[in-house]
């Protein structure tokens, strides 16, 4: 048995397990009712956290509902109200650029696909990724830090980017299972895997061997 065929064996495995354990995983982990506010949320959502961004956007999906009212946003107004979010300098004005953008060239309406995602400002492919699922349109897995983290210490790859982590879990997991590897990742990296104390004694992976302990 090749390498490959071994490691396509362990990873499916691992996501049995993890689909056994967890069930009814949401596509996205953030709260919206609109396009617009789920691409604004997950752009909010770079480095901070799904809970932290969720109590921000109560308030503020109030004001802001469409391509409108974020592209016409005053951007002093606005970083004062993502502001804890962090880095909301940055995001205030990557969030309006790419709403006017989205108004200028894609006639008001969020696109729907990879190359027009990536055109807009303060949208990577993590974020495309994510904006692709929540539409049940999988392209690729979106590679978060909780994905980065349990890729690597469970032993789907040894990658030291987001980009290449997702080149390689795409190599190990049908297309089928795509669209649930981010969510079963993440919520496995919130309740046991955690960023700085894993519960390795209390992992229902470890206690079947499917965990490589890498990186810890």
């Amino acid at each position: 048995m090749n390498f490959d065929k071994n490691k396509k064996e362990f990873a499916n495995k691992v996501i049995f397990e993890l689909k056994k354990n967890y069930k009814n995983i949401p596509k996205l982990f953030l709260n919206y009712k609109t396009d617009p506010q789920m691409l604004c949320a997950i752009i909010l959502s770079a480095q901070s956290t799904d809970a932290q961004v969720n109590m921000v956007t109560e308030k503020l999906f109030i004001k802001y509902k469409s391509v409108d009212d974020f592209a016409n946003a005053n951007i002093r107004t606005f970083e004062k109200e993502i502001f804890s979010t962090g880095f909301y300098k940055t995001k205030a004005k990557n969030v309006i650029n790419c709403f006017k953008k989205i108004k200028k060239e894609f006639g008001g309406k969020v696109p729907f696909n990879m190359g027009s995602l990536v055109s807009l400002p303060g949208v990577g492919r993590k974020t495309a990724n994510l904006v692709l699922a929540s539409k049940g349109i999988i392209f690729g897995i979106a590679v978060d830090t909780h994905v980065f983290r349990l890729s690597r210490r469970i032993g789907f790859s040894k990658a030291k980017t987001a980009e290449i982590v997702e080149k390689d879990l795409m190599k190990i997991f049908d297309k089928k299972e795509w669209s649930k590897i981010n969510g079963l990742l993440i919520t496995h990296g919130r309740a046991v895997c955690t960023a700085k104390k894993p519960n390795c004694v209390g992992c229902f992976l470890n206690k079947k061997d499917l965990c490589k302990k890498l990186f810890l």
